[in-house]
């Protein structure tokens, strides 16, 4: 009995990818094998939550003034059910800075919720109310607001 060989195919020898392809593609390979772990979302969601809250506390700086219709109240960050999670205080003595500061403590907000939302935080849902401020030394601080247990 003779045994007879089975034809070979021509294209799977001869196949070539083009010159260009070939390098995108190793370049590609190496790309996600030099690719380092991945980023740890919630690290990183924290990191940029304090780059604002750097960026609020150096706009709002020491608060000077010289009376008390120059101090507001800020609400930061967020309460995982409503609400800010704080106020700070700060002065209009500087023009310009209440529009600049309603957008970073917006985005502070934003951040903060979605961190919860994602993690599945919840909280004692007491309401923080603004407590106001006043001139105080030159500086505005927070006005003390009695607590509602005495």
């Amino acid at each position: 009995m003779q045994h007879i060989a089975a034809p070979r195919k021509r294209y799977a020898r001869h196949f070539k990818l083009p010159a260009g392809l070939a390098v995108c593609l190793l370049l590609g390979i190496a790309a996600c094998a030099s690719e380092g772990p991945a980023v740890d979302t919630a690290t990183h969601d924290r990191e940029t939550e304090a780059a604002v809250l750097l960026k609020i506390n150096t706009t709002i700086g020491p608060a000077p003034c010289s009376s008390d219709t120059q101090c507001r109240t800020i609400g930061l960050g967020a309460n995982a059910c409503g609400g800010p999670a704080a106020w700070r205080p700060w002065s209009s003595q500087t023009n310009g800075k209440g529009e600049s500061l309603q957008i970073l403590a917006q985005r502070l907000s934003e951040l903060q919720r979605s961190r919860q939302t994602h993690d599945g935080m919840v909280s004692t849902c007491r309401y923080l109310p603004d407590p106001g401020a006043l001139c105080q030394a030159q500086r505005c601080v927070l006005k003390t607001v009695p607590d509602s247990a005495s």
